[in-house]
């Protein structure tokens, strides 16, 4: 039997998908990556890497937020001395943009910390990034075509507020069946293999 360990991408991006990294993409920021896409559109593209995380805590980069056990993701390359978040409280949060039916990027900082003070357990709809994942005008479709990508529409957008997965990346691989669970028990250096 032969496998064809290609990512064959039938799905288009748009706002709110999901590209999983293929196994040995060695990119700093994206090995074995799993981005939410924002905004997708012919003049460029942007979102955030869900299973990087920093070794601090929220309150470590902003002091005037209450203590709070929350992740902070990287994001991405881009921009990565801003801090950004994406929620699911849509209009508590002032300024809020929908992404797709549930979640929401940005809004008013002070509310997200007045939310949060006066509701602790929001914290768990709230999900902070350092910096952002961004392609410019066709860049990331060329990067599908190249199969460095696999597109996944329609996910649940629950997974996207999601903080304590172990490996996101490994599950969804997984979860796709195939020669996508094989792919996910590939090693990550093929030389280790």
């Amino acid at each position: 039997i032969v496998i064809d360990f290609k990512f064959e991408n039938s799905n288009p991006p748009t706002k709110g998908s999901l590209l999983i990294s293929e196994p040995f993409l060695t990119d700093q920021y994206f090995s074995r990556s799993v981005v939410f896409l924002c905004d997708h559109s012919e003049k460029g593209s942007f979102g955030f890497v869900l299973n990087n995380y920093l070794e601090a805590q929220l309150r470590d980069i902003l002091s005037e937020y209450p203590e709070m056990e929350t992740r902070v993701s990287i994001g991405g390359p881009v921009d990565t001395s801003s801090l950004f978040f994406i929620h699911g409280l849509g209009d508590e949060i002032p300024g809020s943009m929908m992404i797709v039916e549930g979640l929401y990027i940005g809004g008013n900082f002070d509310s997200v910390r007045d939310v949060v003070a006066n509701d602790p357990k929001k914290i768990e709809s709230i999900r902070f990034f350092i910096g952002y994942s961004g392609w410019d005008e066709n860049q990331l479709s060329r990067e599908i075509s190249e199969n460095s990508w696999l597109v996944l529409n329609n996910i649940d957008t629950s997974l996207v507020l999601q903080t304590d997965q172990s490996d996101i990346w490994k599950d969804l691989m997984e979860n796709l069946g195939g020669k996508f669970k094989i792919m996910s028990t590939f090693p990550v250096n093929p030389a280790d293999n």
